[in-house]
């Protein structure tokens, strides 16, 4: 029986050895090295575009790395399955919810047949040791996969997830996003792989369904990386983090704080703990980090005044202690011989501190974009409500609901998945028509939109490749870019303006989209799951610079940690009209 066998699930490993890989000239990876065991949960963090989403698709053999190795070792598995949750969804659009299962579970039912086919063969020669011995390797990975529990397992998940109002005959084509990504995501779990690699599996998920995952993942023994910047759900779901931030803390710094030995490649940090605790490590080493870089600059312009000042001969001021001509020659020579070995010592040191010393920590990336808005009269000296919504629904999709929003008001937007959270933010920006109720905006009012899913022009509209700088140029027009460069939010680093918008990982094309909203900031900001993709930093700048938003602010968003500290006004969306 080909790649069965009996499977020491702790003793799994996923090796990555000194991984590198680049797009054109654009380096994401460089000798990444670490080893993931059985049972643990990694969580990968770092900045949008530091090869989080890369990494585990080279893991999954998507990607083929230019230089190291990356090896899966399962005890007793020949050919070990990884299962990837990533952009791509594992059905196509003309499958049905049903046949996308199917597929799912597919090695499943292949195992069940192949323990019949085991059975037979022994029932044929009971007496046969290799028989005996096929059937038991059968047996055993029918069990491990979990083949007499799957029909319940198929309705656990599903449930968990929140797709049970939906019907299993829909096209997958006819789901909303977030119910083809939680499918997608119920279909790589329900698939049992030997390695499970999830991208930003939280996105779409409501705090039930991030419950359910959450105690799924801690019942495998499977080796698991997750990609995400869901602060609460790294808390709770991971044994440690690996961050891959492209300008890591030096090593020799971190080891003076709590982090582990990380014993490996450049670029990464490996930290066993919580995302909490390792925010709070990390804040230390970072200041540590500048402290030393400080004192080693202070030491290197004081060796080089001194190495400046050893070129003199003598002391200065004073003049050799004699008139006569060998008495002038004796004082010259010993002199020179003190100036040599002041040189030669003071320029020991400092090429030892030059070699040696500590990078500059870079500076980092901070949001400013909703700090530094100015807006119209309309929401600085005009109080009242600038937006009334009554009742407004729309069939299967919002139940009818009510909301006022004032000038300088803060909104939070809650409820489960299909509650029509992200139907009413449309419904407010004026991008659809409710079936009931009425809506009034004040005269003039200007609106801005950061949707879900990110909608950039296609370059090749334009004939050629379009760069960040360009196409952001090309959707708020000439005029305004040279007003209000990108570089204005602390969105997009300077080395980014230039690339390529298809080169740009998920993450950073969020933050073009919403550097596109910001740059003419409207007096309402209306803001989809804003937390979603975007790097933790990143995350904690957007959310504290929104209470200090000039005009009125709605959030719709599942994000937990934000949730838990929010301090402005709230609307729970509690019925879900979904069908």
């Amino acid at each position: 029986m080909p790649g069965f066998g009996v499977r020491n699930r702790a003793a799994a490993h996923v090796r990555v050895n000194e991984v590198s890989v680049s797009f054109g000239e654009h380096r994401v990876l460089t000798d990444v090295t670490f080893n993931a065991a059985g049972g643990e949960r990694i969580g990968l963090i770092g900045e949008n575009g530091s090869g989080k989403s890369t990494l585990l698709r080279i893991i999954s053999g998507l990607i083929v790395p230019e230089a190291g190795e990356v090896t899966v070792s399962i005890p007793g598995c020949t050919d070990p399955r990884i299962g990837l949750l990533h952009q791509e969804p594992p059905f196509g659009p003309n499958n049905s919810i049903a046949e996308a299962l199917c597929s799912a579970v597919a090695p499943i039912t292949a195992a069940g047949t192949a323990l019949e086919q085991a059975a037979m063969a022994l029932a044929d020669v009971p007496t046969s040791a290799a028989a005996t011995s096929a059937y038991g390797t059968a047996l055993e990975h029918a069990e491990r996969l979990g083949l007499w529990d799957l029909d319940t397992t198929i309705e656990k998940t599903m449930a968990g997830l929140g797709l049970t109002k939906i019907s299993r005959s829909r096209l997958t084509s006819q789901l909303s996003g977030g119910q083809r990504a939680r499918l997608a995501l119920a279909c790589v779990l329900l698939s049992r792989p030997d390695v499970l690699l999830l991208d930003e599996p939280t996105n779409h998920l409501d705090d039930a369904a991030t419950e359910h995952l959450c105690s799924e993942l801690s019942t495998r023994q499977d080796p698991m990386l997750i990609a995400s910047h869901d602060r609460a759900f790294l808390d709770e779901a991971t044994t440690g983090l690996i961050d891959l931030d492209p300008s890591p803390i030096p090593l020799h710094v971190l080891r003076k704080s709590t982090f582990d030995d990380p014993g490996s490649g450049v670029g990464i940090t490996r930290f066993t703990g919580r995302y909490t605790d390792y925010l709070a490590h990390r804040a230390i080493a970072r200041v540590r980090w500048i402290d030393q870089y400080q004192r080693e600059q202070d030491e290197l312009n004081r060796l080089a005044a001194s190495l400046r000042d050893s070129h003199r001969v003598g002391h200065p001021g004073r003049e050799p202690r004699t008139e006569g001509g060998m008495a002038k020659k004796f004082y010259a020579d010993r002199n020179a011989k003190v100036v040599s070995r002041r040189v030669n010592d003071a320029r020991a040191k400092f090429d030892d501190l030059h070699a040696r010393q500590i990078r500059k920590p870079p500076k980092a990336l901070t949001f400013t974009g909703l700090i530094g808005a100015a807006l119209p009269a309309i929401s600085r000296s005009e109080a009242g409500q600038i937006l009334v919504a009554a009742q407004v629904g729309v069939t299967g999709r919002l139940t009818p609901t009510s909301i006022g929003i004032g000038a300088d008001q803060k909104w939070l937007i809650t409820g489960p998945n299909g509650s029509g959270k992200s139907t009413l933010l449309h419904i407010l920006a004026g991008h659809m028509q409710p079936n009931q109720g009425t809506i009034t905006r004040r005269d003039g009012l200007r609106i801005g939109l950061l949707t879900q899913d990110v909608m950039l022009p296609d370059p090749k509209d334009r004939g050629r490749h379009r760069t960040v700088r360009q196409t952001y140029e090309d959707l708020v027009g000439l005029d305004l870019a040279e007003r209000v460069p990108i570089s204005t939010f602390g969105l997009i680093a300077p080395r980014d303006e230039h690339r390529p918008i298809t080169a740009l990982s998920l993450g950073l094309q969020r933050r073009l989209a919403l550097a596109t909203v910001l740059a003419d900031p409207p007096d309402l900001l209306l803001l989809d799951e804003p937390t979603n993709h975007l790097s933790l930093a990143l995350v904690s700048d957007l959310e504290a610079a929104i209470p200090s938003y000039p005009g009125a602010v709605v959030v719709a968003s599942h994000d937990r940690w934000l949730r838990r500290r929010w301090t402005g006004e709230r609307l729970e969306l509690r019925n879900s009209p979904q069908t």
